[in-house]
């Protein structure tokens, strides 16, 4: 997009935008099918939408008939089905591991993800400059990406389905969606990641538009350049994901503190003056920022029952995600008007206060269980 726009940040804000807009749009309903669906079948007719969409920008890069608008439409279409393959990917850990590894399972699950979210852009740096630079080899290394969803489908139906411990199916029937939303509301714990998350998701974890801005426009180099720097969170974010693999117990205190650095190094990182130390800087933003998410997203779904997972998944990536079409746009509006330092130092700001004011409001509330707000509906033995 960059390449396509001369540089528009404005542009590759809107396309970071329309491809996490399906998740504002559509989460509750996302989250509502991935508890009434086996989600083993659930995530193998999502991957083969995400197959779709994927190559359809490097075809046209690479036969140089590339538009604007043919990087917006599979942007948008890729979000649709990610929207529901997230809440069905995130929940369905509990089912394919003994309940004793279940904490270190979602921490190596969210770690994975995460990791490859950070991971991913530099990857593509590196081969966009091996490949010789511009539109073109960008669409070698888009088309490359499309090949990888073969091996999520492949490996779902090589799962033998009668191992997986799967809850009973989501009764279909009106007030499903809302029963989510209540259990949700009536846990101030998960609120408070909730309103962390979404701080951070629509102000600061904008890496991968805001390292391309500060590459292109600060320090003026190119995509091997560029490449690095998503390689030097990369460093960060192993450590990370090993941390998280690791840990036995979760805190709401090692979000937020996870949380409020994660913005501290994004705000410093905007002051850094020269490529070398923005560069040394960005492996603490890979540590932070993966920390945080797998925290959060650990959290969320060790103290959440299993007969709604699925919906709060939905409404955690909704808020983590969904917030993105928000400050994306925003983020690069700043950066096309005031320069690309401004995409780091608010974002990180405001990071810092969405989860002050969060950490004030909710911080060591306890929330009710769903047998409490629905004690009618759970045997007697299970809302004692």
């Amino acid at each position: 997009m960059l390449q396509l726009t001369a540089n528009s940040g404005a542009a590759l804000g809107i396309t970071t935008g329309l491809q996490f807009l399906p998740f504002l749009l559509l989460g509750p309903f996302s989250g509502l099918v991935a508890d009434r669906m086996p989600k083993r079948l659930l995530l193998q007719i999502t991957n083969v939408g995400m197959a779709i969409p994927a190559p359809v920008p490097g075809l046209l890069a690479v036969t140089g008939t590339a538009q604007i608008w043919h990087v917006y439409v599979p942007a948008f279409v890729l979000g649709l089905a990610s929207a529901f393959d997230a809440p069905a990917r995130q929940s369905f850990v509990s089912e394919i591991v003994d309940p004793e590894d279940l904490t270190n399972a979602v921490g190596l699950n969210s770690a994975s993800f995460n990791a490859a979210r950070l991971v991913g852009p530099g990857a593509a740096g590196l081969l966009i400059a091996a490949f010789g630079g511009g539109v073109v080899a960008t669409g070698w290394v888009i088309l490359i990406n499309a090949v990888s969803y073969i091996a999520p489908v492949l490996t779902l139906r090589r799962m033998d389905p009668s191992r997986l411990d799967s809850p009973a199916l989501t009764h279909r029937g009106p007030g499903a969606i809302r029963e989510g939303f209540a259990y949700v509301r009536a846990r101030s714990d998960l609120l408070l990641i909730l309103a962390i998350v979404f701080s951070a998701g629509t102000f600061g974890l904008n890496f991968q538009m805001t390292s391309a801005l500060m590459a292109t426009e600060v320090f003026h180099k190119g995509p091997t350049q560029y490449g690095l720097l998503g390689t030097f969170p990369a460093v960060g974010s192993l450590s990370g994901a090993l941390l998280a693999a690791g840990r036995e117990r979760v805190r709401q205190r090692l979000v937020i503190v996870a949380g409020l650095v994660f913005g501290g190094v994004v705000t410093l990182s905007g002051l850094m003056p020269s490529y070398l130390t923005f560069a040394l800087l960005t492996p603490l933003i890979g540590l932070s920022a993966l920390t945080l998410i797998t925290s959060a997203n650990a959290y969320m779904q060790l103290h959440t029952e299993p007969g709604v997972r699925g919906r709060v998944m939905a409404l955690y990536m909704m808020i983590f995600m969904g917030g993105t079409p928000v400050g994306a746009p925003m983020i690069g509006w700043i950066g096309e008007a005031f320069g690309a330092r401004w995409t780091l130092i608010p974002g990180g700001l405001l990071t810092i206060a969405g989860i002050s004011l969060a950490s004030l409001l909710f911080a060591g509330s306890k929330g009710v269980t769903l047998a409490q707000l629905h004690p009618q509906q759970v045997p007697q033995e299970s809302a004692a």
